[in-house]
């Protein structure tokens, strides 16, 4: 296991590791017990300048981390508005909202290898791109749950899962004792646009119908998010790498990560999809629903910077293990009984914290356990394991609601889906405290 604190998740180090080792004359470990690909790791890692155009990176990656998570994190209040106008139920528009993310994860490996080729700008610009064209296609088959699927399913997903991958590899090129923080700081602009979309969105869709609010969202996407895309620049142009690296598999800690990250992708999607219909159910207005989505949202935002900003404080296996712990609290303990407005908006903040907290921290997990010279690899190997949790995981929390009676059956038949989607974040926080414990067994240490 790695020592440093130091996390990236920079692309082009994935190869550097035999040049660097030559540039600095240091011969490779022999010592079995020394991983080779860590210490390149800490070679690499020496010339970052923690800084300078790496802000102009930063803020560029933060606006399209808005329209790439704040797209995806505000579809609970189009759903809502759909599951009104009587197009179908929550759990095949849950379908929709989840393909998006799911072709997201499940591409991963695949757009790693795009950016190495054409580059972060173009990646970029070509991801953005793909998501104004897929919202703008969506508003002429708003009535169509088949061309949902393809346009806010398919094609969105497409240009999400460009956009990430650059999103959350390039910062990291310019940063070292303050990655976290940068990493927190491009995240929390997808909790920002989850707020200012969610809040935008209701009396959008309440004035001009819900195509309407697709063609906004697809020309803003174009407008901002293309020019973003132009001031991203690589620090260090390297084109090559492997898809996956077999013999990690052979590492329990990573493995462990691997099922914890996978399992708790499950209920990551199930509040900001349902809060808007829950709301409905205990007799709040729409409203009253997108202003509880804005709230989850932008604690979502506070969360990804304080986590980042934790993982240099208390490590980064700490801080992804309380963000999966908080967040099965408050879905077994607070939302089941949040059957006024009071409750439901403490529910709403302290879920939107910890939801925040576990993208902001893992790439920043698998850079210190497994080396900054194979992140690229490791991260895009856990991150396609988190398709079948964006695929299934709110879909299941829509199709327990319909067999307990659907949203109007009141906030009992809820409850199940509640209880579902804390089970499963509890289960994953078990799996990091796996890899905690092996990798240090006292409770208090920094890692």
């Amino acid at each position: 296991m790695a020592t440093t604190t130091s996390t990236t998740t920079a692309f082009e180090l994935g190869d550097q590791r035999l040049t660097a080792l030559q540039r600095e004359h240091v011969e490779a470990p022999r010592n079995e017990d020394v991983d080779p690909v860590l210490e390149a790791s800490r070679l690499a890692d020496s010339d970052v300048p923690d800084g300078g155009y790496g802000w102009v990176v930063v803020f560029a990656c933060a606006v399209l981390s808005w329209w790439t998570i704040g797209t995806s994190y505000s579809w609970g209040v189009i759903q809502g508005a759909l599951v009104k106008e009587g197009l179908s139920t929550p759990g095949v528009l849950s379908f929709v909202g989840a393909l998006g993310p799911t072709l997201l994860a499940a591409v991963a490996t695949l757009n790693s290898r795009i950016m190495r080729i054409i580059g972060v700008r173009y990646t970029g610009m070509l991801g953005v791109f793909l998501i104004g064209l897929a919202e703008i296609l969506a508003s002429f088959a708003s009535k169509s749950v088949p061309g949902l699927f393809i346009t806010e399913g398919v094609l969105l997903g497409l240009g999400f899962g460009l956009t990430f991958i650059v999103t959350s590899s390039t910062p990291a090129q310019y940063f070292s004792k303050r990655r976290g923080l940068a990493n927190g700081i491009v995240f929390a602009g997808g909790g920002f646009g989850g707020a200012v979309l969610s809040i935008s969105l209701d009396p959008l869709i309440r004035h001009s119908g819900p195509a309407w609010a697709f063609r906004v969202l697809g020309l803003s996407t174009l407008v901002t998010g293309l020019p973003a895309a132009w001031f991203l620049k690589e620090r260090t142009l390297v084109r090559r790498g492997g898809f996956v690296e077999w013999p990690l598999f052979k590492d329990l800690n990573f493995v462990f990560v691997f099922i914890g990250g996978a399992i708790g992708t499950f209920p990551l999607l199930v509040p900001p999809f349902f809060i808007p219909l829950f709301a409905n159910a205990i007799g709040l207005s729409s409203a009253t629903g997108a202003g509880l989505l804005a709230g989850f949202n932008f604690a979502s935002a506070i969360g990804r910077i304080f986590s980042g900003v934790l993982c240099d404080r208390i490590g980064p296996l700490n801080s992804l293990f309380l963000s999966l712990s908080l967040a099965a609290i408050s879905m077994l303990a607070v939302w089941p009984v949040s059957t006024t407005l009071g409750p439901l908006a403490v529910f709403s903040v302290v879920n939107g914290m910890a939801n925040g907290g576990f993208f902001s921290t893992m790439p920043t997990v698998v850079g210190n356990c497994f080396g900054s010279a194979r992140v690229t690899v490791a991260m895009g190997m856990i991150v396609t394991s988190w398709s079948g949790g964006y695929l299934l995981g709110a879909p299941i929390a829509g199709y327990l609601l319909d067999a307990y009676g659907g949203q109007d059956a009141g906030f009992q038949a809820y409850r199940p889906a509640m209880f579902y989607a804390g089970s499963l974040a509890l289960g994953a926080a078990g799996f990091v405290e796996l890899v905690r414990f092996r990798s240090n067994k006292n409770f208090f240490a920094r890692i």
